[in-house]
Order: structure tokens, then sequence, then C-alpha cells
């Protein structure tokens, strides 16, 4: 059964590992949702989000392959009930929408999004939760001319796993990072 799996890889800092990485799941003609990387609780080691839509014998194939690549200390798969995700997007939308009835503000006060900027021209809003919800806030903005439209990818974090740091306590790889 094909379902979304996020995939949490920690690595060493190197220059050319997300190619490396990445290319796992081009050979196995597998699309990549989301791609977040960011610097992890632990100095000198980084962490890869990635979110695919495959049956679970594939995320497990994946995963396997990704901990085989050197510099790469650990990689593991969860299902959505496992983590804790959140998004984010921002929407540019023209400030004359706001003088109009205010049905727009409500929009915006009903999704809990909030106002980063406004200028003469334009407005920013932010909103920070599940991808349906922020695609939910795209739709019902949308009327209104939706100038500028980003996303980012998932962040997420185990609600059961201790993270990089846990691992390195449990699994005695403190050395692993001692020459970073």
């Amino acid at each position: 059964m094909t379902k979304d799996f996020t995939i949490t890889v920690y690595t060493e800092n190197q220059v050319g590992l997300l190619n490396r990485i990445t290319i796992i799941f081009t050979k196995r003609k597998i699309n990549i949702e989301s791609l977040t990387v960011s610097a992890s609780e632990q100095e000198g080691i980084h962490r890869y989000t990635v979110v695919i839509r495959e049956p679970k014998e594939v995320a497990d194939k994946v995963v396997k392959q990704i901990e085989g690549l050197v510099d790469v200390l650990w990689a593991y798969s969860h299902e959505n009930d496992d983590i804790i995700q959140q998004q984010m997007a921002i929407y540019k939308i023209p400030t004359k929408v706001f003088a109009h009835g205010g049905k727009a503000e409500k929009i915006v006060r009903a999704h809990h999004a909030r106002v980063l900027t406004m200028e003469k021209d334009f407005t920013v809003i932010e909103k920070t939760g599940y991808h349906e919800e922020t695609l939910q806030l795209f739709e019902d903005l949308k009327p209104y001319g939706i100038i500028e439209f980003s996303q980012s990818g998932r962040v997420a974090v185990s609600k059961k796993q201790k993270g990089i740091s846990g691992f390195m306590k449990q699994n005695s790889t403190e050395e692993l990072i001692s020459d970073i």
C-alpha cells in the first residue's frame, strides 16, 4: 500500500552528499515529495528530511541503501502518525484586497496565519501547519490574486526516537564526530 513516509538521514557535512542521496531515489524512479536539509542538534551533523509516497517495503530498502553511503551516520523512516511535522508557506497578495470588506483578513485569521509585512502594493502572509492546511489557504486566497507563493519542505521530529544525540549515546559513536 502506497503512503507517505518521512525519511530522516543524519550525515557528516560533506560536499556532494546531497547528490549521492538523491541519486538513490532517482535510480529507483522514486519522486521526492519534499526535501529539507539543515543542521541538527549535534554540531557538525546535518539532517535531511525526505518525504516519499511509496509502499513500506520500498521505503525500507531506500533507507538501507542510504545507510550504506559513506558519511551517512544514521537513517530511518516513519509514517505520518509517528512524527510531529509542519511546513511553512508564504503568500504575497495585493494589499488592496484588505480594504474591501475585510474578507481577505477574515480568511487569514480563520487559517491562523499572520501578516509578515504590509507594503503599499503587497502584503506577505505566513502560515505554518500541515501541507493540506497551507494548500487550503492558497486556494482560499487565490480569488484575491496571489502574486507569489513559496512553501518549505517538511520539518519533522519523531515522537519516539531521541535524534542523533540519543543514537550516538546508544551506539557509542561519539568518536565519529570528534574529527569534525
